[in-house]
């Protein structure tokens, strides 16, 4: 089994690069221990504290992203990181090449009950134009990502990354080195399984009805057969699923919010999740547009997203093409 080091040099991969990737596995391998150690370590329950999304911080949500900062802000290729759990991008070196995004802690709902979480992070390159330290320096597509990826802390810590040329998996091993386990990672093209939380049905565009309606009919239904449903409410625990074996991801515009259009962050979440699935072969979109061709306007801004097997996407999208849209544009 290859190191994650080694493997990246042997595949061409930028030193730079593969050094800003090194550094970032020195946070999430930090995180892992602090998860392993559980109620032990202190680390369950909230703050009283809310974050720029007006959700309730656990503390772990804290740490973590405590843990990211200082050990990418202390790196000379670092110009800047922006969380999730930040109101503003915070910067580093002046002369740093990369910027970096992340939730430090995607799921964190989960954490008091021991059910898998994880980090998500992207990679994008400080534009050539001069520009002083801003958040405009982040307000780049997806596709000028340089690399993306996430650490699942599961029953092993496995971290899934693609830095453009498709999409391997590296497991944390007890002497503390991610080693390749699977690689160049395939999604299946079609699927029988689907993961959206059904609470929220009511909320749904009528497209979006329609279709879960359809595969909830199964066989007997216009779709010819059974589905199984998943939720773990865990976007990473999610997509790592969507990657092993196949299926349909999709947290959907609602009506709750109608002004949002979406739940999901794009620079922390859409943006590095859609990159994976698609040099995996599968396909990530809003149920509009390919998330990863939207020009952000904020660093926070939300996306719908519906993700994975690609036959099962583009059946989602032509139903929101059958059907006339509801949401404020």
């Amino acid at each position: 089994m290859q190191l994650l080091s080694a493997y990246l040099k042997n595949h061409d991969t930028d030193n730079e690069l593969v050094e800003l990737i090194d550094i970032l596995m020195v946070a999430c391998k930090e995180i892992a221990l602090q998860l392993r150690e559980g109620a032990l370590a202190g680390i369950h329950g909230t703050t009283s504290d809310t974050n720029v999304q007006g959700e309730t911080q656990k503390k772990l949500d804290v740490i973590s992203n405590d843990i990211l900062k200082e050990v990418l802000l202390d790196n000379r290729l670092v110009r800047g990181v922006a969380s999730e759990e930040e109101d503003e991008p915070v910067f580093g070196n002046p002369e740093g090449r990369f910027l970096v995004t992340f939730d430090p802690l995607d799921g964190s709902s989960n954490i008091d009950v021991n059910v898998s979480v994880g980090t998500i992070f992207s990679i994008l390159e400080v534009p050539e134009t001069g520009t002083p330290d801003s958040v405009d320096l982040f307000l780049q597509p997806g596709r000028k990502q340089v690399a993306a990826g996430y650490v699942l802390y599961g029953p092993s810590a496995v971290l899934a990354l693609t830095t453009g040329h498709g999409v391997n998996m590296f497991t944390l091993a007890h002497t503390g080195d991610f080693l390749l386990t699977r690689e160049q990672v395939s999604v299946p093209e079609t699927t029988k399984e689907f993961a959206i939380n059904m609470s929220n049905q009511r909320h749904w565009e009528p497209a979006m009805r329609n279709y879960v309606d359809d595969l909830l009919a199964g066989a007997e239904g216009p779709r010819g057969k059974n589905y199984n449903m998943r939720w773990i409410a865990s976007m990473v625990a999610e997509v790592h699923r969507v990657l092993t074996r196949g299926g349909i991801f999709t947290y959907p515009w609602d009506s709750r919010d109608p002004k949002k259009p979406g739940k999901l962050r794009l620079m922390y979440e859409g943006n590095p999740m859609s990159m994976l699935i698609e040099q995996a072969g599968g396909r990530s979109t809003t149920c509009y547009q390919n998330i990863m061709d939207i020009q952000p306007a904020h660093i926070h801004q939300r996306v719908a997203v519906a993700l994975g097997s690609r036959e099962e996407v583009e059946t989602a999208l032509q139903y929101h093409q059958d059907t006339p849209s509801v949401i404020q544009q």
